[in-house]
């Protein structure tokens, strides 16, 4: 086997569900297994293992925070259900890359952060806005997963928040699956990341009988919700953007009654800042409407909004050329890296995923576009450092 091969056979099957997919969600069992398998792999390669206090991981292979230092790393938290590669194929990556550099450049780094997809906890990136001020902790250390549970509950503490001394690094490169199907190379380079956001549409009603309460005296909630769905389809193909409404809450949840409250969750992101703002604000505006004439009532709440990240070009451009011209395109995923690029020189390399299928167990890269990816890591890694 290739060392790829070998060191991911050893996370594979952790955290894996029936359905083929992947059950990581941040500081569950699963993730704390995988972040003691960090923990082994550090350990290994002599780095030392640091946490800075809101539940990320780094492994040095020089001091700690030393200025100058170029970071690399993903996270290993999942969507429920998620594929396989989607955050830990960055970061065994970091660690093969790493090991190919010349020891003697110290000045190397892999990052684990926590929460990157927002499942458990609700905002994506936590780990990563915490760490760079975005967000402060007392705000993160409230947020509950759907059982209660707090992030400050299932971190043991109030998150440290912001670390100034992420200034100081010499950038961060990420390696990640390419969650699309614009790649046709093994690895290409990315340019920018749309503008996207969550927010979470309560819409209220009257709970009520379904089987003796007239159609003309309903105030049926879920009507409301439907047309939502329906409309964010509509604006998004409209505007060339993407919306998506993948969860939704109901109250009191039974078959044979009209709801009380539904509560769904809005994903929203388009090339850029003006398009998607246009989206949310016609969306809401016709969903006002319509409850008007449902007899219902709409709150929205946006929970996490972020604004278009265009990675450094320089340092895009070094890439593609270290990497021989390897195209440079954008994504429409949210990543660490995105969060990390108002503070530091930040890239990010995407592997080839011949399905074009994320956030899914179709999700996949083959072991061989896998270690082309950590080659030019390794290359990158080599050239910064």
């Amino acid at each position: 086997m290739s060392a790829f091969t070998d060191l991911w056979s050893e996370i594979a099957p952790i955290g894996r569900a029936e359905s083929g997919g992947y059950l990581r969600y941040a500081l569950s069992e699963p993730e704390l297994t995988l972040r003691d398998w960090f923990r082994t792999q550090a350990a290994r390669r002599d780095m030392l293992v640091t946490d800075d206090g809101n539940g990320n991981l780094f492994a040095w292979r020089g001091e700690p925070w030393t200025p100058g230092t170029v970071l690399t790393g993903s996270h290993f938290d999942s969507v429920p259900h998620g594929g396989g590669y989607d955050g830990p194929l960055g970061i065994v990556s970091a660690f093969l890359a790493a090991d190919l550099v010349d020891p003697s450049r110290r000045n190397i780094a892999v990052a684990a952060f926590c929460e990157e997809e927002g499942g458990r906890f609700g905002v994506p990136c936590l780990g990563s806005r915490l760490l760079t001020g975005a967000i402060a902790p007392e705000k993160a250390a409230a947020l509950q997963d759907r059982d209660g549970v707090s992030f400050g509950e299932a971190l043991g503490r109030t998150p440290a928040g912001q670390d100034a001394r992420v200034s100081g690094l010499k950038a961060f490169v990420e390696l990640h699956i390419e969650q699309g199907r614009a790649l046709e190379t093994p690895v290409g380079v990315a340019s920018a990341i749309w503008p996207h956001g969550r927010w979470r549409m309560d819409f209220g009603g009257v709970a009520d009988h379904a089987g003796t309460t007239r159609m003309t005296d309903r105030h049926d909630p879920m009507l409301t919700f439907a047309f939502t769905v329906l409309a964010a389809n509509k604006e998004a193909r409209l505007s060339g953007a993407h919306a998506t409404v993948g969860r939704v809450q109901v109250e009191p949840n039974a078959t044979n009654a009209i709801p009380s409250l539904v509560r769904g969750w809005l994903d929203a992101r388009a090339a850029d800042t003006g398009t998607l703002d246009q989206l949310v604000e016609s969306l809401v505006k016709k969903v006002n409407e319509r409850a008007g004439r449902d007899g219902t009532t709409l709150e929205v709440t946006p929970e996490s909004v972020t604004a278009e990240v265009a990675f450094d070009e320089a340092l895009a451009q070094r890439l593609s050329r270290v990497l021989g011209d390897a195209p440079i395109l954008p994504t429409g995923a949210g990543h660490d890296a995105g969060v990390l690029s108002a503070h530091v020189p930040t890239a990010m390399l995407f592997v080839r995923n011949p399905t074009g299928v994320s956030h899914s167990p179709a999700e996949y890269a083959s072991d061989e576009d896998c270690e082309a990816g950590i080659s030019a890591l390794a290359a990158i890694l080599g050239d910064l450092a």
